[in-house]
């Protein structure tokens, strides 16, 4: 493996690189998913990913750099804001052309509002062969609405979520099992090849696992 890290546009960036890479993933972190990167490469190398990338930046304020719209606050008292369109600008006009990447396969993923992004991003553009959503957040305010209304260009993506996740007491996370199940319904009615994969536990089980699991099955490897 080699490591090069870089700051574009005050981003911190990091290029993981193993072998020649025909597949490159892509995933907006936050500083705590600094401690468990080492896990997530590790399985993807030991469960048949080998020539890859994985490119990470670093989002400095989640519920503000990662929602497609604002919304008032759900969990706690932070309102969430409407970054998602500069983060998605980002990866487009500057993280992708710096990487000069010759990968076949690109696929944007993460875990949790960082996998509502990635489903999100989807809607907007092409340019990402696969989306790897761990956990997505598709309770988020307008989210469903918007996904019965607006179709994706993205024709590969993998859904998750743990199967406790439903089991708490704030009203509009309570939902978020039946929205994925909708969600997955949607995609499939559009003809996106969608898989849905049910994992024990709640939201913060094996985050890390959880989501090289997603990057795994988006680039088809079977698991």
């Amino acid at each position: 493996m080699t490591q090069e890290e870089f700051n574009l546009s005050g981003r911190a960036c990091r290029l993981s690189t193993f072998g020649e890479p025909r597949v490159l993933l892509v995933e907006p972190i936050d500083r705590n998913d600094l401690n468990f990167l080492g896990r997530e490469m590790d399985y993807l190398c030991s469960h048949g990913l080998t020539d890859f990338a994985l490119a990470t930046f670093l989002i400095e304020d989640w519920n503000a750099e990662l929602p497609p719209w604002k919304a008032a606050p759900v969990f706690g008292k932070e309102p969430y804001g409407d970054g998602a369109g500069k983060t998605l600008r980002f990866i487009k006009e500057e993280l992708l052309p710096h990487l000069r990447t010759q990968a076949q396969t690109v696929i944007l993923g993460g875990y949790s509002l960082a996998a509502l992004f990635a489903l999100w991003a989807g809607y907007q553009t092409d340019v990402f062969t696969a989306l790897a959503a761990a956990s997505p957040s598709v309770w988020y305010p307008g989210w469903m609405d918007f996904a019965r209304t607006h179709a994706p260009q993205t024709k590969r993506i993998y859904l998750s979520l743990g199967d406790a996740e439903e089991k708490t007491r704030n009203r509009v996370m309570a939902t978020v099992a039946d929205c994925i199940r909708e969600q997955a319904s949607l995609l499939r009615a559009q003809g996106v090849e969608t898989t849905l994969v049910w994992n024990p536990g709640n939201h913060f089980k094996e985050t890390d696992i959880r989501t090289a699991k997603a990057f795994l099955r988006a680039a088809g490897r079977k698991l």
